[in-house]
């Protein structure tokens, strides 16, 4: 077992729900039903008789714990397994399929799939500031992974998903999202509500970001049909690194990954790249980031067929 492996938080329940509630509360106990967060309004209930963790809210008289109001809640699998199972996703560059994830964790498939949402989820992260600003360079591309839901194959790209990719070259930060097409009226919309006006734009020459001098302080772009990929500073090499480490995951991890999940797969990849180790994040830090994005979002399991994530 790896020195990262041997973290109590895997293989002590206690120490894995104290950690749970030090991110989920860093400020102490807070009721999810009510909001009520004032220490002498909340009750912890140490009976032999209740399961570890469990708080009274003397505010509206409901019971909670720290998964109340997150992912994690109602489910039946042990927190030890949840902080496993968020380290070896998260430390995993090209991702983990859900048989590998079951049989490390041993528990059914059917739960490793529907808990590897969950935790996708938890590292979906929105309401973003805008990217770039002045003297900033934001490199712009799209790529295509998949086929779309009851696409006709055809030559071209207009039976897959397609993925535009935003990188913010200073902070070497990633902003992807799947886009129903590779149109300007599709790709310059997000671009102009995700980056800020005074940045720099790099993009190849796809006629979909032709219009983006209008809206940016520059747009300059390279031509990959004439074979030039660099120009100077004018490229687009940093979101096409990102864009190897994606599209080899996706083939070869992730091979069948259907459209109505693509964007938990997409904030997935995303997240690692945000919280690599090029930037002074370890493993330790990035499991403690995705604990802390569990709250306030809910998966239901649908029974539908297999059952879907919803």
């Amino acid at each position: 077992m790896s020195a990262n492996l041997q973290d109590p938080r895997f293989t002590d329940e206690t120490i894995a729900r104290e950690a749970l509630e030090a991110v989920v509360w860093p400020n102490g106990p807070a009721c999810p039903h009510c909001g009520n967060a004032d220490a002498d309004k909340i009750a912890k209930l140490e009976t032999k008789s209740v399961r570890p963790g469990l708080h009274y809210c003397n505010e509206c008289a409901k019971q909670f714990t720290a998964t109340v109001g997150t992912v994690f809640e109602r489910s039946k699998i042990p927190l030890t397994k949840w902080w496993l199972a968020m380290h070896l996703i998260g430390s995993s560059k090209k991702g983990m399929s859900s048989h590998q994830l079951h049989r490390m964790l041993g528990i059914s498939y059917k739960s490793t799939w529907f808990m590897m949402h969950r935790i996708r989820e938890a590292m979906r992260i929105g309401g973003l500031a805008p990217m770039g600003g002045a003297g900033g360079v934001v490199e712009a591309d799209e790529t295509f992974i998949g086929r779309k839901e009851g696409s006709i194959k055809r030559r071209g790209h207009g039976h897959k998903n397609a993925v535009l990719s935003l990188v913010d070259r200073e902070s070497g930060q990633v902003r992807s999202f799947h886009v129903d097409s590779v149109s300007a009226a599709e790709l310059v919309p997000i671009v102009k509500a995700n980056v800020a006006k005074e940045t720099a734009m790099m993009t190849d020459k796809w006629s979909g970001y032709y219009s983006l001098g209008k809206h940016f302080a520059s747009h300059q772009s390279v031509s990959h049909k004439a074979d030039e990929y660099v120009r100077g500073e004018v490229h687009t090499n940093t979101v096409e690194g990102y864009y190897s480490i994606f599209k080899r995951g996706m083939k070869g991890v992730y091979q069948h990954c259907s459209e109505k999940h693509l964007h938990r797969y997409v904030a997935e990849f995303d997240f690692r790249y945000n919280n690599r180790i090029a930037l002074g994040i370890g493993d330790k830090e990035r499991v403690t980031k995705i604990a802390a994005g569990i709250t306030g979002k809910r998966l239901i399991y649908r029974r539908t067929g297999e059952g879907v994530p919803v």
